[in-house]
This record gives structure tokens, C-alpha cells and sequence, in this order.
């Protein structure tokens, strides 16, 4: 089993920082990339940031210069720090990683339940 587990979702004020985690745990062999996406009422689940495990980062346009994500291989931790936060950015965030359980496994995308950031005006 694997699972991932997100935390450091809240409420803040436009303007305002959070800085989320998610720690993946379980039988897991390694870890490719590690990205975290967000999914707003009536919206689908969209892409915001992603690393892989060389370091290699890319961003949704909407969260460039505001969002920065960063990974602790050590730990199987990704975080995503987040500034300059704008209501539009209120959704449930959800933690992704591809991992390999066992050596020879392939790559399967896991996906932790969430952690709500609303952000007020």
C-alpha cells in the first residue's frame, strides 16, 4: 500500500502565504515526479506545479512567480509554497506522485484526498 498525505491547507487573506506538504509512505521502491494539482467548485482539477525527482520544476501561468514547489527525496516529501495568494486560487489542492512499489514495478500515479486553501478577499 501507498499513500499519500497532504497538509497545511487553511484560510488566508488575499496577500497572504501557506505552505502545503504531502508525504508519500508505504511499500515504495521510488519516485518519479511529484506535482500537485487543484480542483475549484464547479471546475475540473487542473494543473499547478510540478518536480521531478532531478529537480526540474514546471508551472501552470496562472501561479508563476507566486507558487514555488520543491521535493525532499530523503523524506518522499513534496511541499508547495505558496504567496501572494489571490481568492481564485480557493480550491482543494491534491498531492500526485509516480512510483515504482518494488524494483521492476512500473510507474503508477497516487493521488492523495486533499487539503482545502480558501482564500478570502
Amino acid at each position: 500500500q501507498v499513500h499519500l498525505v497532504e497538509s497545511g491547507g487553511g484560510l488566508v487573506q488575499a496577500g497572504g502565504s501557506l505552505r502545503l506538504s504531502c508525504a508519500a509512505s508505504g511499500r515504495i521502491f521510488s519516485i518519479s515526479a511529484m506535482g500537485w494539482y487543484r480542483q475549484a467548485p464547479g471546475k475540473q482539477r487542473e494543473l499547478v506545479a510540478t518536480v521531478t525527482n532531478g529537480g526540474s520544476t514546471n508551472y501552470a501561468d496562472s501561479v508563476k512567480g507566486r507558487f514555488t514547489i520543491s521535493r525532499d527525496n530523503a523524506k518522499n516529501t513534496v511541499y508547495l509554497q505558496m504567496n501572494s495568494l489571490k481568492p481564485e486560487d480557493t480550491a482543494v489542492y491534491y498531492c500526485q506522485a509516480e512510483i515504482r512499489r518494488f524494483r521492476g514495478d512500473y510507474d503508477m500515479d497516487y493521488w492523495g484526498r486533499g487539503t482545502l486553501v480558501t482564500v478570502s478577499s
